[in-house]
């Protein structure tokens, strides 16, 4: 009867586990993503004078299963970035800072196991030492930004990645004048740890 047992339980638990390993990939539902980054970028328009560079870490937690098929397949992950550093080059003089971005909605597309790459729409707040833009404006800045990027995995579980990013910055008038920064692009390199799930 345990025999009986044991080959019942093997032939239904198989195919299961059987297709975990085929559909495995290293950015799965469940697991952290740990990562250090840096970056810069410029204005535009109006605002091609203006230059930026940033410096941080990013924590992000990866949702549910995969879903649809193809080359959208994927997961949705929650992340958020610190950046102690954040400096502005204004014409004149540069204004030093630091950055936090709490939601960064992220599509994985995992229908490869090497390179992964995704999507996101982001936002955040900037803080900084001196109004930005400068005039009588505000110290204080919130972010918005749509980017793309992709993960490229070395080896299990440790990936380069890679993004850009088409934003925008502005006081949503906390300041007497808000001129913000209505293009800029940033260009970002890091390295993440995903730990978690096997």
């Amino acid at each position: 009867m345990k025999i009986i047992s044991i080959l019942f339980l093997a032939f239904i638990f198989a195919p299961i586990g059987k297709a975990q390993d085929s559909n495995s990939h290293p950015v799965s539902g469940g697991s952290w993503e740990l990562g250090v980054f840096s970056g810069g970028g410029l204005g535009l328009g109006k605002s091609d004078n203006t230059q930026f560079m940033y410096a941080g870490g990013r924590v992000g937690r990866i949702f549910g299963h995969d879903h649809l098929s193809g080359w959208f397949r994927g997961n949705f992950e929650w992340a958020f970035d610190v950046m102690p550093f954040y400096t502005v080059f204004p014409p004149a003089s540069a204004v030093y800072g630091g950055s936090f971005k709490p939601a960064i909605w992220q599509w994985n597309f995992t229908s490869h196991k090497k390179i992964i790459p995704y999507v996101a729409a982001a936002g955040g707040i900037v803080f900084s030492t001196n109004d930005i833009p400068p005039g009588n404006t505000s110290p204080v800045n919130f972010t918005s930004q749509l980017v793309t990027g992709a993960h490229v995995f070395v080896k299990p579980g440790h990936a380069f990645f890679f993004e850009d990013a088409i934003g925008h910055l502005s006081s949503a008038s906390l300041g007497r004048h808000n001129p913000g920064y209505n293009g800029l692009i940033e260009f970002t390199v890091g390295y993440s740890w995903f730990r978690g799930r096997k």
